[in-house]
């Protein structure tokens, strides 16, 4: 990359330089061939070569030592004189043209190309690329960067990029503004570095977030890769060449939204799992039973579709120009009109989804059914981050923005693998189930949404617990990792949601469940309760203390007390 740099700029000034060369060589000639005079005043042989070029060089430069090795004749004098002025106007031509250089854009981003790529070379924690960096990708950042992980950043917009190095994170947000599509500039930000976790694609074009899967999977196979889409039809190809994760904002809100329908309980437990954690606690809101009136029919109005009539929800849907199957019934319409919501039978619905791809529309549409129908759970699309003040003070019930949910998805994902995972389990849970837990975890967290975390019992994550459990071979039950290390007797605010051990999953483990090296565990709960579980699981002396209520100290502290004590017990 220096050699780059190196080579553009010698290009780009390459006819200033030839000047100044001409300039110095003409200079230097006239004065080997012009005669002199001595200090007599007779004539003199003309200069060397050597004392020309000497002569020239300080002269051209402005510097100016006087005439030497001897008195100039008038001829010199002469020739000097427009030596001078050539000089000055070749340096000011090369001045000017090195200026040029200094702002050119080309040779602006190889400089910070070239910086780019050192720090993202000596790089020596875990990070993660991130390519677009709009809401979704500032959202995925800043949750990143609370949880201690480096981000690396690929932004075409070159406003966002300077938006993004204004933010305030606690570690520096590596960001260049290259297109993601392009392998080269995946390269550049790290694919193949040693502590590059995954690549995630979360930009708004599906084409885009397509060629970063591929690129991803071609030139680093073993990493995770994150992608963005909302085509159905990029979905399976996507799928199909072994994208690790591909989230669907629309086709995982529908699903939601289906679910909630039948299982309200249900959706809430997910919605404190998934959310970006340390928020308040939503308020609830279940969407009711009943028939439902869907506007627009575009990518979100169909994955909506799909998603209610498999719960068996009936539905009326509100389309221009529509061509629907017959098992749906449908209106010619918009929706922003009161007519051809009460054809839907908005006076008797229980919900409305405004899924249109214009946010003034589906505010309209919105407002317009809840003046028909004041009970009405209304769905609303947001389709602009910049519209976030209307929604806001719309206040519905359901807001569906896109980035929050890739955001959530995508940190689910990284933070706490096992989520998805038992996620799958949950769905099958009675309703009764899954609200006692969710009240457990809002409890447990003051109404915060809490922290989902995943821990492995082996040498690299927890030692002190590996080195108990497969070389001490002491028993260890599931309960300790609850246990304070400050006060053993007192209980963290986390709950244990998972247990993995050799494939097989066990939901909520028990207090008295033995544990095994090997096992993975996924819990809920505080920050605080996290750093607390992770002493236990990295230092022996407080796991000792946990398991058995002996506080032991390390060697030093206890050769120390030993100086301070006699023998009787009394101060030294």
């Amino acid at each position: 990359m220096n050699t780059s740099v190196f080579f553009l700029a010698l290009r780009r000034v390459r006819v200033p330089l030839i000047v100044l060369i001409v300039i110095y060589a003409v200079s230097t000639l006239g004065l080997t061939l012009i005669p002199g005079i001595d200090a007599q005043g007779r004539p003199a042989p003309p200069m060397s070569f050597f004392h020309a070029f000497y002569f020239v060089s300080y002269t051209a430069s402005t510097i100016g030592f006087g005439e030497i090795p001897s008195v100039f004749s008038d001829a010199q004098r002469m020739w000097v004189t427009v030596c001078i002025f050539l000089s000055v106007i070749g340096w000011s031509y090369s001045i000017i043209s090195l200026l040029g250089l200094v702002q050119d854009k080309g040779f602006q981003q190889v400089l910070l190309s070239g910086r780019f790529a050192r720090r993202v070379k000596h790089l020596g924690e875990p990070f993660y690329i991130v390519c677009g960096c709009g809401e979704t990708g500032l959202l995925i950042a800043r949750a990143l960067d609370r949880s201690r992980i480096r981000v690396v950043a690929l932004e075409r917009d070159d406003a966002r990029v300077q938006e993004i190095e204004l933010e305030d994170f606690d570690a520096d947000i590596l960001v260049i503004c290259a297109d993601a599509a392009q392998p080269q500039n995946l390269l550049l930000a790290g694919l193949r570095h040693r502590s590059c976790r995954g690549v995630l694609a979360i930009t708004d074009d599906d084409s885009a977030n397509l060629a970063v899967a591929i690129a991803s999977r071609l030139l680093n196979p073993e990493l995770m890769v994150v992608a963005r889409v909302a085509n159905p039809a990029i979905e399976r190809n996507m799928m199909s060449f072994g994208t690790h994760y591909v989230v669907n904002h629309f086709e995982k809100f529908a699903d939601y939204l289906a679910q909630a329908i039948q299982s309200p309980s249900w959706f809430r437990l997910v919605d404190l799992l998934t959310r970006l954690p340390g928020q308040p606690v939503p308020e609830r809101h279940d969407p009711p039973v009943g028939d439902w009136v869907v506007c627009g029919y575009g990518l979100f109005g169909q994955a909506v579709v799909r998603n209610l009539e498999r719960q068996g929800v009936s539905l009326t849907v509100i389309a221009p120009d529509l061509d629907l199957p017959l098992s749906v019934r449908h209106i010619v319409g918009h929706g922003m009109e009161a007519e051809p919501l009460r054809q839907a039978g908005i006076e008797t619905a229980a919900g409305i989804v405004a899924g249109s791809d214009n946010d003034t529309n589906n505010l309209s549409i919105a407002m317009t059914a809840k003046e028909i129908n004041p009970e009405l759970f209304v769905v609303v699309r947001q389709n602009r981050v910049a519209n976030g003040v209307l929604f806001d003070a719309y206040d519905a019930d359901f807001t569906m923005v896109p980035s929050r949910i890739v955001a959530r998805e995508c940190m689910a994902l990284i933070t706490s693998p096992l989520l998805t995972r038992f996620l799958r389990h949950v769905r099958a849970w009675p309703d009764e189930q899954a609200a006692a837990v969710a009240g457990q975890l809002e409890d447990l967290c003051g109404h915060r949404v809490p922290l989902v975390w995943s821990v492995r019992l082996n040498a690299t994550d927890a030692p002190a617990a590996y080195k108990l459990l497969n070389i001490e071979h002491a028993p260890m039950q599931a309960g300790t990792l609850r246990c304070d290390p400050d006060a053993r007797e007192e209980f963290l605010p986390l709950l244990p949601l998972l247990l993995v051990r050799d494939g097989r999953d066990q939901e909520m483990p028990s207090d008295e469940t033995v544990l095994q090296a090997g096992d993975e565990l996924l819990f809920a709960g505080t920050r605080a309760a996290k750093l607390a579980q992770s002493l236990s699981l990295d230092n022996r002396n407080a796991l000792d203390y946990v398991l058995t209520g002996h506080d032991a100290q390390g060697w030093l502290w206890r050769l120390f007390t030993a100086r301070r004590t006699e023998p009787d017990g009394r101060s030294a």
